[in-house]
């Protein structure tokens, strides 16, 4: 009899147990939800901005003709860069692809990379990349793809009165911009690398990148999660097609 009701209370013991931690589980499970959703809208915000602000400077902004033309739209906000003699980067941005009547929800993105040349000091700048076709963003959508292939990509013109005129521009897969929060020196985005960040894709869309921005299933602006759709909203309002 007291071998049966040891047993009984053992198995109820691990029953409690295995509850407990279940509930624990799960309650940490939402909290790293809650945080991840909280952290994508606040990039999303972070990139908006950074978009919206270059825009309305009307002698240094990217040309209208250019954003028009965009297949899709990277925004890296604060990249880190900084070092003596070798230099690197690092952060994360959000990048939309253009649908019909608007923009596609933002799918996260890291950057990285490193230079060598005479560099000394630590910078915060932004980058704004232009993907100008098809190829250009499923290049973008391999496991890691690096910037500075010869006529892959090309510095974007400033101005609004700017026009891509040169062949390096023209046939340029890519057109990359950076705004400059600190002194430094040898900018240069040969040998950056870009990659899908899909554990936060994953989190807040339950799709990787590739699905994100080529998938047939495509993110309505109703179903995206509210936090996120200031970055397509403030794209729109400088580019739509119909």
């Amino acid at each position: 009899m007291r071998l049966v009701k040891g047993t009984f209370l053992f198995a109820l013991g691990v029953c409690l147990l295995s509850s407990v931690f279940i509930t624990a589980s799960a309650q940490q499970g939402r909290e790293r939800s809650t945080k991840k959703a909280r952290a994508a809208a606040e990039q999303s915000a972070r990139a908006a901005r950074v978009f919206d602000q270059i825009m309305g400077t009307r002698e240094k902004s990217i040309p209208q003709d250019l954003i028009d033309r965009a297949e899709a739209v990277a925004v890296f906000p604060g990249v880190l860069k900084g070092g003596f003699i070798v230099g690197g980067r690092g952060g994360s941005g959000v990048i939309s692809r253009r649908v019909a009547g608007g923009w596609g929800a933002p799918a996260f993105f890291d950057l990285g990379g490193g230079s060598i040349g005479l560099q000394i000091g630590v910078a915060s700048t932004d980058y704004i990349l232009l993907f100008m076709n098809d190829r250009a963003v499923e290049s973008l959508l391999n496991d890691k793809f690096e910037i500075g292939g010869e006529g892959s990509a090309a510095a974007g013109p400033v101005g609004r009165s700017a026009s891509a005129s040169t062949d390096a521009r023209l046939n340029a897969q890519i057109l990359s911009y950076s705004r400059s929060k600190g002194a430094f020196a040898g900018l240069e985005l040969k040998g950056v690398v870009i990659k899908p960040d899909n554990e936060d894709n994953l989190q807040v869309y339950g799709m990787n990148a590739r699905d994100i921005l080529t998938g047939a299933d495509k993110i309505s602006l109703e179903k995206m999660p509210e936090g996120v759709r200031v970055f397509p909203l403030t794209l729109s309002r400088y580019s739509k097609r119909h």
